[in-house]
């Protein structure tokens, strides 16, 4: 992930989970790009729905139409608009800000190579650093506490809040910018002033975990940073070349989403068809199917916690209604709004929330999140390695 200079108010927070890869940024995009599944009958791209203008859509398109009008800025007066609407999800976007976003669909983003998560005591806590990258230089590690950003104390807030404030509002968050942190290290404490730069990510990670034992083979845990393009096919070729016998501990921990047909792919390497979710847009009900032929069999166990948001819960709640998976860790995010693009008068973007995604149970996942079936305070990936080596999947 990456860091942000200010933003910490509900506006840029907001903003800035949006360009973290949420549900509500990543469908509209996929709406803008066609990248939803269409013409199965079964599902279709949100691109071919949803055309006319909604009130609250005209409201911002004639707010940002009467501003250029007189000159001034016309995603100042959308924002304004959207603020005022209780749309939580709902945020603005000028063309260079959803370029950047579109570039992180690629797995492309401005930051400094840093994903969080939330430590067994209930601080914040550097989960991983990517290899090369700002962070990595100045010698931050796995385990680090991420105590503040920019002099602001993070340690109360949700660890979804420390990675929308880590990438910050794309308006301050350009390359070459920098961030101050303030790291801990057992006893030590320290500042770091870091210089963000233009990284790639690795969105799915893959590796054996576990002895391998003559009588069976070591598990195979893939981690799964976010649903960019490819992710899905990713773990679906991870799960099949995983030895027959192996079983699979699947890490969505941190995972703050992705585009929607990549999980759903992913849901198709361990489903034989039948429902992902159904989500409506403007009341009309439409449902996301896997594909046929996925690994029924392979014991599997699935990793969350608070980070785990939108597209990932909707993976998540998938493979936990349709019995094929256990989930261990702490309750996920909890965001399941749909959210649909316009283009504005002067050249902004402004996504408002439509509709809501379900479970195949039909269970609302948005504000509520999804409980795992055990539920785990500390020491989750151990215990998960522990339920999957009981369900025969080695480890």
């Amino acid at each position: 992930m990456s860091g942000p200079t200010q933003c910490f108010g509900p506006r840029g927070v907001r903003r800035g989970a949006a360009l973290t890869l949420v549900f509500a940024g990543v469908l509209a995009t996929a709406a803008v790009t066609g990248s939803l599944p269409r013409g199965s009958g079964k599902s279709e791209s949100f691109a071919t729905r949803s055309v006319a203008s909604t009130v609250d859509r005209d409201e911002v398109a004639d707010a940002a139409a009467r501003a250029v009008a007189d000159g001034k800025s016309g995603k100042e007066a959308a924002e304004e608009v959207v603020s005022r609407s209780g749309d939580r999800w709902g945020a603005v976007y000028d063309e260079r800000q959803y370029e950047e976003f579109e570039q992180a669909l690629d797995g492309s983003y401005t930051g400094v190579g840093i994903s969080a998560k939330r430590s067994a005591d209930g601080q914040v806590e550097v989960a991983r650093v990517q290899p090369g990258s700002p962070a990595d230089r100045a010698g931050i590690e796995p385990g680090d506490l991420l105590r503040t950003i920019d002099g602001h104390r993070v340690d109360k807030r949700p660890v979804a809040e420390v990675v929308a404030l880590l990438r910050g509002d794309r308006t301050e968050a350009a390359e070459g910018s920098t961030v101050v942190l303030g790291i801990g290290r057992g006893e030590a404490r320290r500042t770091e002033t870091l210089r963000r730069a233009r990284l790639s990510t690795e969105a799915v990670t893959v590796r054996r975990i576990g002895p391998e034992r003559p009588d069976s083979a070591a598990a195979v845990m893939i981690e799964v940073d976010s649903f960019t393009r490819g992710s899905g096919t990713k773990v679906r070729d991870a799960v099949r070349g995983a030895p027959s016998d192996a079983g699979v501990l699947l890490d969505l921990r941190g995972n703050s989403g992705g585009l929607v047909t990549e999980a759903v792919t992913a849901a198709s390497a361990f489903l034989d068809g039948g429902l992902v979710a159904t989500y409506d847009v403007h009341g009309e009900q439409r449902a996301l199917y896997a594909e046929p032929g996925g690994d029924t069999d392979r014991p599997l166990v699935v990793l969350v916690d608070g980070g785990t948001m939108s597209a990932a819960e909707l993976l998540t709640g998938a493979l936990q209604d349709r019995g094929r998976a256990v989930t261990v860790g702490s309750r996920t995010f909890g965001k399941g709004s749909v959210q649909m693009p316009s283009k504005l008068p002067g050249g902004s973007v402004a996504e408002l929330t439509v509709g809501h995604y379900r479970t195949p149970a039909g269970r609302s996942v948005d504000e509520r999140g999804i409980t795992p079936d055990l539920a785990v305070g500390s020491r989750a990936e151990q215990r998960a390695e522990t339920v999957l080596s009981g369900l025969g999947g080695g480890s």
